[in-house]
Parts: structure tokens; sequence; C-alpha cells
């Protein structure tokens, strides 16, 4: 693999930091996540969400990190499929809720929340 990226989400900095805040303020931004996928719902359908996720689904659910709350997981997965440019404004939109819900946070990545 010559691009040296290991996870789908460790191209974008930003998108990487939204993932790691999901993994570590689960409780905290479940409502965010909610948020996201209404929106999502609103485009596409919740039946259409509902397929996907029971479809990408794995098995032996809880072996990842996300597979414990629905919701998280659903946003997870939708995220990861969605084009690197639906990310990306996503992650923006994402750290953007975030610091008008006046959460504010120092960046692991050596990148400021920034809108």
């Amino acid at each position: 693999m010559s691009s040296g990226y290991k996870r789908w989400y460790d191209h974008d900095p930003l998108l990487l930091e939204v993932i790691e805040l999901l993994k570590n303020y689960q409780t905290e931004l479940r409502a965010q996540a909610e948020i996201f996928l209404q929106k999502i719902e609103e485009k596409v359908s919740k039946e259409t969400i509902d397929k996907f996720y029971a479809m990408v689904k794995p098995v032996n659910a809880n072996n990842r990190w996300y597979d414990k709350d629905p919701v998280i997981s659903k946003t997870v997965e939708i995220l990861r499929i969605v084009p690197p440019e639906a990310q990306k404004i996503c992650a923006q939109n994402f750290i953007r809720t975030l610091k008008e819900m006046g959460i504010e946070y120092v960046s692991s990545n050596n990148t400021e929340a920034k809108n």
C-alpha cells in the first residue's frame, strides 16, 4: 500500500479528529451523532440508512469501539462510505457544531478545531 494510511480516516486530519472525538466522548457527543443521522435520513430516508447499516454491520457486533452504540456505529459507518469530499464537509460541520455548543478541545493531531 503506497499511501501509508492504515485506517480509512487517516487521510484527513480533521476527519481523524472527529473519529477520535466520537471515540473518546461517545456519551457526550451522542446527541450530535443523532442530529447528523437525522440530516442524512432527510436526504435518503431512514429505511435506506437502516438497510445500509444492516449490510455493513459485522456478524460479531461489538468488536469495534463504535459497535457498542447503534447511533455512533451508524454515524461512523456512514462517514466511512461517503466520498472524501463529503467526509470533509461532514467533519467541518461536526467541529463547527461542537464549537457552537461551547465544546472546546485541544486537538491530539496538532490541528486546532477550526471552521
